[in-house]
């Protein structure tokens, strides 16, 4: 594992690792994390896809973990910034690295959600999503919906009032710029999500996709429902998408939940799944 720094599209320094050779490896990785998750999160997996041979990159969104410079009060980002400027420096630097070989994208959650908004998104030969979907508040897994309206129409409109968002002390995703929350808030207050806040371009865009995409996602995810699940992925109409919802007694674990499958536990249940399928749409092997 190997620190660098990338420059995003207007010069904001993040923080990135790299995992494995760039010129021995079979294929480029990179992994875009959820909202308000530090790269960290995702280091065991990214060893493991390494040792496999694979070239991996992790980051940090500007604002988070490393990427964090200082104080989040009034510091200036939104999601668009986090998928224009800086997922799309870090993917440039991947493709940089690996030349001609395979592109290929893990999203976490939001990471799964950003793909389109992700200037030279079209470079990617595959990806795999997990615990994507669209987050429209009624669609909610049940325990959450009725809490929503509280946390969107009080608890979010009043902590903003720090000049951020401070979800580590309120125990919710984490702390994030407020112009980070306030566009994830109006996305998920629409029916539509983001395809209902931003320019009806977007929706094209997305519709546009030409890629395989595996869906991976769990009956126990304490956050999304199936229908959240199916509704982004409804939104890659030109994909050809593979969904896979699995149980943990599938896969015989006690449970995985939103966060679970980037855990080194499930290096031996969960992980070759992804593994393998990546090999296949990478032409690694038939």
């Amino acid at each position: 594992m190997k620190h660098t720094t990338v420059a995003a599209g207007d010069g904001y320094p993040l923080s990135a690792h790299t995992f494995g050779d760039s010129h021995g490896a079979r294929a480029g990785v990179l992994i875009v994390p959820a909202m308000g998750v530090e790269q960290q999160y995702y280091s065991d997996f990214a060893h493991w896809l390494a040792a496999r041979g694979y070239f991996v990159v992790t980051f940090d969104y500007r604002g988070i973990g490393h990427s964090r410079r200082g104080s989040l009060r009034g510091f200036a980002a939104d999601v668009l910034t986090w998928a224009e400027r800086d997922t799309a420096a870090v993917l440039a630097l991947l493709r940089e690295r690996i030349g001609d070989k395979p592109l290929l994208w893990i999203g976490h959650s939001l990471g799964g959600q950003i793909f389109g908004l992700v200037p030279g998104h079209e470079r990617v030969s595959a990806m795999v999503t997990v615990t994507a979907g669209g987050g429209y508040w009624r669609d909610f897994v049940p325990r959450l919906r009725r809490w929503a309206p509280v946390l969107w129409h009080v608890i979010v409109p009043l902590a903003l009032l720090a000049g951020y968002f401070p979800g580590r002390a309120l125990r919710i995703v984490g702390d994030v710029p407020a112009g980070v929350m306030r566009q994830w808030r109006s996305w998920c207050l629409h029916p539509e999500y983001l395809f209902g806040v931003l320019p009806p371009a977007v929706r094209s865009r997305y519709a546009e996709l030409k890629l395989p995409v595996l869906s991976l996602s769990f009956t126990d995810d304490e956050f999304l429902s199936r229908r959240n699940i199916e509704s982004l992925h409804a939104s890659f109409a030109g994909a050809t998408v593979e969904m896979q919802r699995l149980s943990p007694q599938d896969v015989d674990v006690r449970r995985i939940g939103h966060f679970g499958f980037f855990r080194k536990r499930y290096e031996s249940s969960l992980w070759p799944r992804v593994a393998g399928w990546l090999d296949r749409h990478a032409g690694l092997h038939d």
